[in-house]
């Protein structure tokens, strides 16, 4: 569901985090996809702070870059908006209604629908289908975005010379990603229920899936910005420095065994209490894979160190395994970036939808 659209055009994915700036380009390749192109691009501390963009300059000239680097060939894009400023709900309303009507309703009352005022908000929504208790009713699913934050979103994307095409939320950007990967995992079953652990920058998000969609999400505070600033401390870098040592791996001999063991360690017990929570508070049922998100999700040996706390079957999520990939795209670059690209993929995948 997108907050709005424009006319269809093929179009790129960018994910703006709060650490980073992706982009993502797919095409067809038969009856599945192929990566035209992609680039990341990190940001400064501070430029995007709760899903809010702060540095509206910074930021546009972060994608200039990486659409500089990348070099695709559409020039409309898809971004995600996420955070306070963004609300989904499922409401019920009276069947029979066309789409303009509903619509109009929502509008003329959205304090009713979303269950408080706001002002100067862009709202859409898509119907589910029947209420299972009021059948004459339907369960629609409805999302509302301040315009400030679409705006800025669409501001930073002219600045370089792209045109927002689909303003999507984060979580449903992230749940086309999702289907696709179980879609194309031979080792998952349609009727399983998979877990997502998406370890960010700030917080690490569980997000479960049953029937092809996001059925639970539980949130904590806990991110790779721990990491960074340990390293920052430690050997008295400035953030951007200790970002860019913990990317290429200019660190001392004692990283491992001072900073990152523990942490690795400390991850690993923070995705094991999300599980033992999900297990006490839901009815979702058992998780057959749990399968890892986020730049933290490449680093080495974090995958034994959280089969051995939780259990079962953990891996390294990969929306690209399936897809082919062009020549001038390093393969390895991507497969490496591929469990931070989840919602630049998700994003681009819009570029296939009808309008």
């Amino acid at each position: 569901m997108s907050l709005f659209s424009l006319k269809p055009d093929p179009l790129v994915g960018i994910d703006i985090s709060s650490t980073a700036v992706k982009l993502l380009e797919l095409s067809r390749a038969g009856k599945g996809y192929k990566v035209e192109s992609y680039a990341m691009e990190p940001l400064p501390e501070k430029a995007v702070e709760d899903k809010n963009i702060v540095e509206m300059e910074i930021v546009g000239e972060t994608i200039n870059r990486v659409v500089k680097r990348a070099k695709p060939s559409a020039q409309y894009a898809a971004v995600a908006v996420a955070g306070p400023s963004v609300i989904t709900k499922i409401i019920t309303m009276d069947g029979g209604m066309s789409d303009e009507d509903m619509k109009e309703q929502i509008e003329n009352d959205p304090a009713q629908y979303l269950g408080q005022e706001i002002e100067e908000i862009n709202l859409d929504f898509q119907v589910i289908g029947p209420n299972e208790k009021e059948p004459e009713r339907v369960d629609i699913s409805l999302a509302a975005c301040h315009v400030e934050t679409l705006e800025q979103r669409v501001t930073v994307l002219e600045l370089c010379g792209l045109k927002a095409k689909v303003v999507e939320i984060e979580k449903y950007a992230l749940e086309n990603a999702f289907v696709l990967h179980a879609q194309n995992d031979p080792e998952i079953a349609d009727d399983e229920t998979l877990a997502l652990i998406e370890v960010g920058a700030t917080t690490t998000t569980m997000n479960v899936l049953g029937d092809q969609k996001i059925v639970y999400v539980h949130e904590e505070m806990f991110g790779g910005k721990q990491l960074t600033e340990q390293i920052q401390s430690h050997y008295s870098l400035s953030y951007e420095e200790a970002n860019l040592a913990k990317r290429s791996g200019g660190l001392p001999d004692d990283f491992e065994t001072q900073i990152l063991e523990p942490f690795k360690a400390d991850m690993a017990m923070q995705i094991s209490r999300m599980v033992q929570y999900y297990y006490a508070q839901s009815s979702y049922g058992k998780l057959s894979h749990i399968l890892i998100a986020g730049g933290c999700a490449t680093i080495p040996g974090i995958i034994e160190h959280i089969t051995n706390k939780v259990g079962g079957h953990v891996t390294i999520v990969n929306p690209f395994a399936q897809m082919s990939v062009a020549s001038r795209v390093s393969k390895k670059a991507l497969m490496d970036d591929a469990p931070a690209l989840m919602i630049a993929c998700g994003l681009a995948l819009r570029t296939f939808d009808e309008y």
